[in-house]
């Protein structure tokens, strides 16, 4: 591992990208501590703690603790994740965005354009439900009375959404210059960042014994999610022997890798998002049965099962998103190769299907299971470090870890060095 590191910086353009997403990524955790202008934040940081509050909380988790510090980052990554689903899920509905989705890269173009157009009303939406909430007798925020209130008010929404704006122009400079996924990393960065205080917490509330039985439990399982990660069932592929001139092609044997987990961390995040979209309108419609529903859903059997149903549902949703059979089979067939045993066309596309309907129902439930099972154990202990530390968590970050890490690796072999898999 050491050596995987030193070897990356031993190469001048990786070395730059590394060097690049962490200034970025540090700049992001600076900007998650600078408060808005005109909100005390000393009563609201005690509020947002409130376990009593669990849709809040999940929230200010996935904010990185901006949003206790109300700092112009308070939105998190959310309304992007939201919007994202949104545009996938409207792909299948909406005629012009299946064409835009089939032609490539400036079709691409188009539909991450309107994503961020998409993102930018969440935001404003989120912003000032976030300003009536806070103002409301649970939290009774004053605002600063050194200038009106309608341009306090005007100033903090700007400025709450210009923050959601600069989140995603940070997450599009990581992908796009930096190694790995940005969005991911951000979101990586924000579940670390609570780390320290939630062991501190535990420590003080409960005991020194309990917190370390629960960060020995978290190592023993990391090893196991690194396994099943990696796992892949992979289907053999003959090529025929073609004679084109004096040269033979084909003839070689390889396989179709697929991963048991083929959508990664897609399906928590997705699944988290539709669950505390409910939080999000509650903040902004203050409405008490909604309220009371966004509580439901972000805690309890309620939870739970939705949670466990729509993160299954994800998996093959996503799946089938990034990996098509047609095409798979169609390329194939161009190419000259072929399943031994199974005949080409329509019976390799079917048999790939099934094939993958296999791994991801039970690739569906094992993250399910990671995601759903610490949220039913901090019922039982109410120790924060389980939530901080829980399989959602854990699954994101090592998800997360494991592209970057596959990302470097692949630009590592690329220059003859020794990477971080043996």
């Amino acid at each position: 591992m050491l050596s995987a590191i030193l070897n990356a910086f031993r190469v001048p353009d990786l070395r730059r990208k590394i060097i690049f997403t962490l200034a970025i990524i540090a700049l992001y955790r600076l900007g998650s501590h600078v408060p808005v202008p005109g909100v005390p934040i000393g009563a609201l940081t005690e509020a947002l703690n409130d376990p009593s509050n669990p849709s809040l909380l999940m929230l200010n988790l996935f904010s990185g603790k901006a949003l206790s510090n109300f700092s112009v980052f308070s939105l998190g990554i959310m309304p992007y994740i939201t919007a994202s689903i949104i545009m996938q899920l409207m792909q299948g509905v909406i005629p012009a965005l299946q064409r835009w989705a089939r032609e490539g890269e400036s079709g691409q173009r188009r539909i991450t354009q309107i994503t961020r157009y998409v993102c930018l009303g969440l935001g404003f939406i989120n912003a000032v439900g976030y300003l009536f909430l806070f103002q409301s007798p649970q939290y009774g925020v004053q605002l600063t009375a050194d200038m009106p209130y309608l341009l306090t008010s005007a100033i903090i929404v700007l400025t709450l959404v210009a923050g959601v704006g600069f989140i995603m122009w940070m997450g599009e400079l990581i992908t796009q210059r930096g190694v790995g996924n940005g969005m991911s990393l951000i979101i990586f960065s924000n579940i670390v960042a609570g780390f320290p205080s939630a062991i501190w917490l535990s420590m003080e509330t409960f005991d020194f014994a309990l917190t370390a039985l629960i960060l020995v439990v978290v190592l023993l399982v990391i090893p196991g999610i690194v396994l099943i990660e990696r796992a892949q069932r992979r289907i053999p592929v003959n090529y025929a022997k073609r004679i084109q001139g004096r040269r033979v092609m084909g003839g070689q044997s390889t396989y179709i890798p697929l991963k048991v987990n083929g959508a990664g961390v897609i399906p928590i995040i997705f699944a988290s998002s539709i669950l505390y979209f409910p939080a999000q309108l509650a903040v902004f419609f203050q409405v008490d049965w909604l309220t009371s529903f966004s509580n439901a859903l972000a805690s309890g059997w309620i939870s739970w099962i939705l949670n466990f149903a729509l993160i299954v549902f994800f998996c093959f949703f996503y799946t089938s998103m990034v990996f098509n059979p047609d095409d798979t089979a169609n390329n194939l067939r161009k190419q000259g190769g072929f399943i031994p045993g199974v005949r080409p066309g329509t019976a390799t596309v079917q048999y790939i299907k099934n094939v993958l309907n296999r791994i991801t129902l039970p690739g569906g439930i094992y993250i399910a299971l990671i995601a759903v099972v610490p949220s039913m154990l901090f019922v039982f202990t109410q120790n924060a470090l389980i939530t901080a530390f829980g399989g959602t968590s854990i699954l994101i970050m090592v998800g997360v870890a494991l592209d970057t890490m596959s990302k470097v690796e692949s630009q590592l072999k690329q220059h003859h060095y020794d990477g971080f898999f043996k």
